[in-house]
């Protein structure tokens, strides 16, 4: 894959060819004549240096306090620099769109900073912004945040803002429809991506019908379905504060955060009814285990492969971490290097463990050439029995283990990313101390432990390819004789069978 801009140069230059020669000339004469220098006990290494120690973490364990209106409120003090991230997480997302109204829950959250108590959307950014931070909010599954960053002088006034945001958001026909159009357009152009519609329709392949099942952004159609009523309704059943949790880091003791929250919600009253049941994330699907969906005139194909796997609190999610790292985790892990690196198949070929309250989906995902879909395909599941059927070698798991670490190490050098680590653990219920275990939790993983991990949760494969079936098809059903063709006008997002009959 390299470089047809080299080639193209050496063609439009000719002189650089014979410069290039030349100078590999002469530094292969300067080594000759300098041979004892790059010899011996001085020669440059042929294998990278193992990994250093593991470096120690020093994280505070999370306070957590509950006001009398059951609003959690964590924090973390961390008092090196002034500055205080404040993230306001209902705990419901997108499992809680309502059938045929998928995005309902991101649209809600998405609309809190455009109006609320008075102010119009650009009143509340340049407030935001007068206080040097600006509001972003969003759902996920399981949760939707509000959250913003400010320096520690500004967090009341912050706080003040995002409590209105939260409580008092105004949700205006006007607002509603951009957000809309805007959603579509957006969907629209993931869904003329390859890889993007294919992780899509394996989320419908694991899930099937269950929560977890529908796109969470939504389909064209269901975001033109939402009605302000809709998100209304939505707003009022779960924004509640005994749904909720107000997370702090930064420099902020336990009782300024406690003070704060309460000064900002501690007048937000829960409805009276309980809150809503909330649904199953999975539900057994009907969609066979290969799938293809012809894209017509597509440049490439995207192949995932995806699983189904524990929820967040599995008392394995270390080992599913490591065992992820091995497989997909990063550029040297084994999924890119058999299909990037050996065989130049993709630019890229990755995969991610996303564990959610309910359970979770191991997803496996590359983008390559159309007609080696088949391969790609073969490869991915090659690597799945591979891992679960051979232990990974003390200076593979070693290497993987020091990416894990570093990474997570770097998610915590600012306030809110911090924050994000620690509002995942509270959304979770999973104990706020494992916030400062995670190195030792990663490093204390075995090989056994990552096989057995494999073995029990990649041995059923739902394999989605979206790209142009004409110069894949004939070879993907060869393969795999149960393998489904689909056309991808005829797909529905919104359908558990994905229309098909």
């Amino acid at each position: 894959m390299r470089n047809d801009a080299t080639r193209r140069g050496a063609r439009a230059n000719p002189g650089t060819v014979s410069n290039a020669v030349r100078g590999s000339a002469l530094a292969c004469g300067l080594a000759l004549a300098c041979g004892s220098a790059f010899a011996g006990d001085n020669a440059f290494p042929t294998t990278p240096p193992a990994p250093a120690p593991a470096p120690t973490l020093a994280v505070p364990t999370p306070s957590s306090q509950v006001l009398p209106n059951g609003l959690r409120v964590v924090s973390v003090r961390r008092a090196r620099l002034p500055l205080v991230t404040a993230q306001l997480l209902v705990r419901s997302g997108g499992e809680r769109d309502p059938q045929m109204l998928a995005g309902l829950a991101d649209l809600t959250a998405r609309l809190l900073p455009k109006g609320a108590a008075g102010r119009s959307a650009p009143q509340i950014a340049a407030q935001a912004e007068a206080l040097g931070g600006s509001l972003d909010a969003s759902a996920d599954w399981d949760e939707s945040t509000v959250g913003i960053t400010v320096t520690t002088p500004k967090l009341p006034q912050a706080l003040t803002l995002l409590a209105d945001v939260v409580r008092q958001p105004q949700f205006s026909a006007d607002e509603l429809k951009r957000a809309q159009a805007q959603a579509i357009d957006d969907l629209r152009l993931q869904l003329s991506q390859p890889t993007a519609l294919a992780r899509l329709v394996a989320d419908r392949a694991v899930f099937g019908t269950g929560a977890y099942g529908h796109s969470r952004g939504g389909t064209p159609a269901s975001l033109a379905r939402i009605t302000r009523n809709d998100v209304q309704a939505l707003h009022a059943a779960l924004y509640r504060p005994d749904n909720a949790i107000l997370v702090f880091t930064g420099d902020i003791t336990p009782a300024q955060a406690l003070q704060l929250a309460q000064a900002s919600f501690g007048d937000w009253k829960a409805p009276g009814a309980a809150l809503p049941a909330a649904p199953a994330g999975n539900a057994a699907g009907t969609l066979p285990a290969l799938l293809a969906i012809d894209q017509h005139g597509a440049g490439q194909a995207g192949v995932v492969a995806a699983h189904l796997a524990p929820p967040r609190k599995d008392g394995d999610f270390y080992i599913g971490t490591v065992a992820n790292a091995v497989l997909g985790g990063s550029y040297s892990a084994r999924l890119n290097e058999e299909i990037r690196i050996k065989r130049g198949l993709s630019y890229g070929a990755s995969s991610r463990l996303d564990l959610r309250r309910d359970s979770g989906l191991w997803l496996a995902s590359a983008q390559t050439k159309n007609p080696s879909a088949p391969q790609v395909v073969d490869l991915m599941l090659g690597e799945f029995a591979r891992l679960g059927t051979t232990p990974v070698a003390a200076d593979e798991l070693s290497a993987r283990k020091a990416t894990l670490v570093g990474g997570y190490g770097r998610s915590l050098e600012t306030t809110a990313g911090l924050a994000a680590q620690v509002g995942d653990l509270a959304v979770y219920d999973v104990d706020l101390a494992d916030i400062g275990r995670y190195i030792q939790r990663v490093q204390a993983v075995t090989p056994a432990q990552v096989q057995a991990y494999a073995k029990a949760h990649l041995g059923d494969a739902r394999v989605v390819v979206v790209g142009d079936a004409a110069q894949f098809g004939d070879a993907l059903k060869r393969a795999h004789p149960d393998a489904r063709v689909l056309a991808a006008d005829a797909v529905d997002l919104d359908s558990g069978t994905l229309g098909a009959k």
